[in-house]
C-alpha cells in the first residue's frame, strides 16, 4: 500500500515536471518568434527615423510636416497607453507586479499594443530600448500559454517567468543573462524550480533569434585586450563613479515622471506628444542620441571622439532618455542606460589618460566596464550585469575586471541607499493605482 502511494506521488511529480518543461519549451518558441519580430521592426523603425530627420535637415520646408506627424504619432501612442496602463513604460515593473499578485494584464492586448506603440515610438527616434517591452511581451506569451493549458497559479507564474527570460534572451542574444535576470531581478530567488523552465525557454528563444538574426554578439568590439592588473585601482574608482551615476539616473527617472505630472495641460494622452516633439528637435541637433543607442556604442568603440563631444552626447542622451521615459511612452531603459555607461567609460578613459598616462589601447575595456557597472548600480542586479555584458560583447577574457567593477558599483550604490530602479518604478505604479482606485 505504501509502495503504491509512493509511486502515485512520484508519477504525479514527474508528470507535473514534464508538463511545465513542455509548456516552457512552447513559451520559448512563441516568445522567440514574437520578440524577434518586435526587434526586427524596431530596427526598421529606427532606420526610418534617421532617414526622416536627415531629409528634414536637408529640406527645412519639411519641418512643419514632420512636426505635425510627430504630434499625431505621439497622441496615438498616448491613446494606446490610456486604453491600457499596463503597456506604459518599460514593462518589467509590471511583470514583477503581476508575479507579486499586485497587478494583472490582458496578455494578448498587451502584446498587440506594446508592439504598435513601441514601433511608433522608435520610428520617431525616442531614446528607449527594446528589452523591457520584449520581457513584458514574453511574459504575456507565458501567461497566454498558462491559460491555454489551464495550469495552476504556480505553473502560470513559472511560465510568465520563462517568457520574461526568453524575451530578454531574444532582445540581446543573451540566454544566460535572460535566465539569471529572471531569477535575480524578477523573482529574487535562485530556485531550481524556476531555473529549469526559465533556462529552457531562454535557450530555445535564443536559438530562434540566432537562426533569424545571426549569431554575432549585439556589440561586436572585435579583439579586446585583457586589462592588466596594474589598472585595477582605476576600475575600482570607476565603480564608485558609476554608483554615483546610477543613483542620479534612478532619481532623475522618477523626477522626470513627476515633472510631466506637474504640467497642468498634460494628461496620459498628450504626454507622449511632448516627448515626440523633443525627439524631433534631437533628430535635427543631436541625431547620435536617437533610439536605444546600439549604433552609438559601435561608434564609440571604433572612433576617437574628443572629451567635449563625448560630454555633449552624454548629457544629451541622459536628458533625452529622461524625457522619453518620463512621458509614459512604451519602451525600455536597458539599452539607453548601457549607452550612458559606455559614454562614461570612454570619458573616464580619456581623462585618466591625460592625468595619469592610462594606455588608450584599453579604452574599449572601460567602455565595456562602464556598461556593466552602470547596469549593476541602476538595476542592482550585479550577476545579471556581469553575464549580460559578457554575452552582449562576446568578451569572455575580461570576466574578472567586469566582475570587479560590477561588485564595486553595487556595493557603493548600497552605501548611497540607492534602490533598484524597477522596484522604484513598480512602487510608483502601485501608488498611482491606489490614488485612482
Amino acid at each position: 500500500m505504501k509502495g503504491n502511494i509512493l509511486n502515485i506521488i512520484t508519477d504525479n511529480y514527474c508528470n507535473s515536471k514534464l508538463k511545465i518543461i513542455s509548456e516552457s519549451a512552447i513559451v520559448g518558441i512563441l516568445t522567440g518568434f514574437t520578440a524577434v519580430s518586435y526587434r526586427y521592426l524596431l530596427e526598421k523603425s529606427l532606420t526610418f527615423a534617421h532617414f526622416m530627420y536627415t531629409a528634414e535637415f536637408k529640406n527645412l520646408w519639411l519641418f512643419p510636416v514632420v512636426t505635425a506627424a510627430l504630434a499625431a504619432a505621439g497622441y496615438l501612442v498616448g491613446c494606446i497607453v490610456k486604453s491600457d496602463s499596463m503597456v506604459a513604460g518599460s514593462g518589467i515593473p509590471q511583470v514583477e507586479g503581476i508575479l507579486a499578485g499586485k497587478l494583472s494584464m490582458n496578455w494578448y492586448k498587451v502584446i498587440l499594443k506594446k508592439f504598435a506603440a513601441g514601433i511608433i515610438a522608435i520610428g520617431a527616434g525616442l531614446s528607449l530600448g527594446r528589452e523591457g517591452p520584449s520581457v513584458q511581451i514574453g511574459a504575456a506569451v507565458g501567461q497566454g500559454v498558462g491559460r491555454l493549458f489551464n495550469g495552476t497559479d504556480s505553473e502560470k507564474k513559472l511560465l510568465i517567468t520563462g517568457g520574461a527570460s526568453a524575451g530578454l534572451a531574444a532582445a540581446f542574444n543573451a540566454p544566460l543573462a535572460g535566465c539569471i535576470f529572471a531569477l535575480e531581478e524578477i523573482h529574487k530567488n535562485f530556485s531550481p524550480k524556476i531555473l529549469v523552465p526559465a533556462f529552457l525557454a531562454s535557450i530555445i528563444s535564443d536559438f530562434i533569434t540566432e537562426q533569424l538574426l545571426g549569431v554575432s554578439p549585439v556589440f561586436n568590439f572585435g579583439s579586446v585586450r585583457i586589462l592588466p592588473l596594474k589598472y585595477y585601482g582605476y576600475i575600482i574608482v570607476f565603480g564608485i563613479i558609476l554608483a554615483l551615476g546610477g543613483a542620479l539616473f534612478n532619481k532623475s527617472l522618477l523626477k522626470s515622471q513627476d515633472i510631466y505630472n506637474r504640467i497642468k495641460f498634460l494628461n496620459v494622452k498628450n504626454k507622449p506628444v511632448m516627448a515626440f516633439l523633443i525627439a524631433g528637435v534631437m533628430g535635427l541637433v543631436l541625431p547620435q542620441v536617437l533610439g536605444g543607442g546600439h549604433d552609438l556604442v559601435s561608434t564609440l568603440a571604433a572612433s576617437n571622439m574628443t572629451i567635449k563631444a563625448l560630454l555633449i552626447i552624454l548629457i544629451g542622451k541622459f536628458l533625452f532618455t529622461m524625457s522619453s521615459y518620463g512621458s509614459g511612452t512604451p519602451g525600455g531603459i536597458f539599452l539607453p542606460l548601457l549607452v550612458i555607461g559606455a559614454l562614461l567609460g570612454n570619458i573616464y578613459g580619456n581623462i585618466i589618460n591625460i592625468l595619469f598616462g592610462f594606455d588608450l589601447q584599453y579604452v574599449n575595456n572601460l567602455l565595456i566596464l562602464g556598461m556593466a557597472g552602470y547596469f549593476a548600480s541602476v538595476v542592482k542586479s550585479p550577476i545579471t550585469g556581469i553575464v549580460l555584458i559578457i554575452e552582449m560583447t562576446g568578451v569572455f577574457d575580461n570576466l574578472l575586471s567586469v566582475s570587479v567593477v560590477c561588485i564595486t558599483a553595487y556595493i557603493f550604490s548600497d552605501i548611497l541607499n540607492s534602490r533598484p530602479v524597477y522596484e522604484l518604478l513598480l512602487n510608483k505604479i502601485l501608488n498611482n493605482k491606489g490614488k485612482h482606485s
